[in-house]
């Protein structure tokens, strides 16, 4: 029996050479009489994806070569993102809260827990200075709220999701404080809170 000396530097890169094209040739063979089907992996299962109809590598197709981003990059609320405003943002607060009874506090009946996702509604309190009822501007979005008095500006993007038509706002004169009550609106709630 002969043994091949494996130690020389000349010797590794013939074997190394010698493997890599048996391999190729095999997986040459293996593939040539295998339908388009077979090739396909679970990503190719459904209709093709808008990337893969339109050829883009990109998530969001860009329109324009020019245009930095497109408009589903871009959240709700940024259209009241004002840079140039020189009004100043007021102190705001806020607190989530839910409805409690006494079986819920004493007997523990229900299933909630302190944590924020037994909340139903969102406080928010805006201190506004030196600002009456009528100066007051107030416009909500599912996600966004937008205030705006002569004095201040406030864009907050809210951390849940509200019923933008079930909220209600009241204004405190003597503490100079708009109190903003918002219904959370989360899918599962229906399920989750009975």
């Amino acid at each position: 029996m002969e043994y091949l000396d494996v130690s020389s530097v000349q010797n590794i890169k013939a074997l190394s050479a010698l493997l890599s094209s048996q391999q190729e040739e095999e997986n040459d063979e293996d593939y040539q009489d295998v339908s388009p089907y077979a090739k396909m992996g679970p990503g190719h299962i459904g209709p093709p994806t808008k990337k893969e109809k339109e050829g883009t590598s990109s998530v969001y197709a860009k329109k324009n070569s020019k245009e930095v981003w497109s408009e589903e990059e871009v959240t709700d609320g940024p259209q009241y993102d004002d840079v140039t405003d020189p009004r100043p943002q007021p102190q705001y607060e806020i607190i989530l809260k839910q409805s409690v009874g006494t079986e819920d506090l004493f007997l523990g009946l229900s299933r909630k827990d302190p944590s924020s996702m037994c909340c139903e509604a969102m406080l928010v309190k805006i201190k506004l200075p030196d600002s009456k009822v009528t100066d007051v501007t107030l416009d909500l979005k599912e996600k966004f709220l937008d205030l705006r008095t002569p004095k201040y500006r406030l864009g907050l993007h809210l951390p849940h999701p509200v019923h933008h038509q079930e909220g209600k706002a009241q204004f405190f004169s003597e503490r100079e404080e708009l109190e903003v009550t918002l219904v959370m609106n989360r899918p599962l709630d229906a399920i989750n809170m009975q």
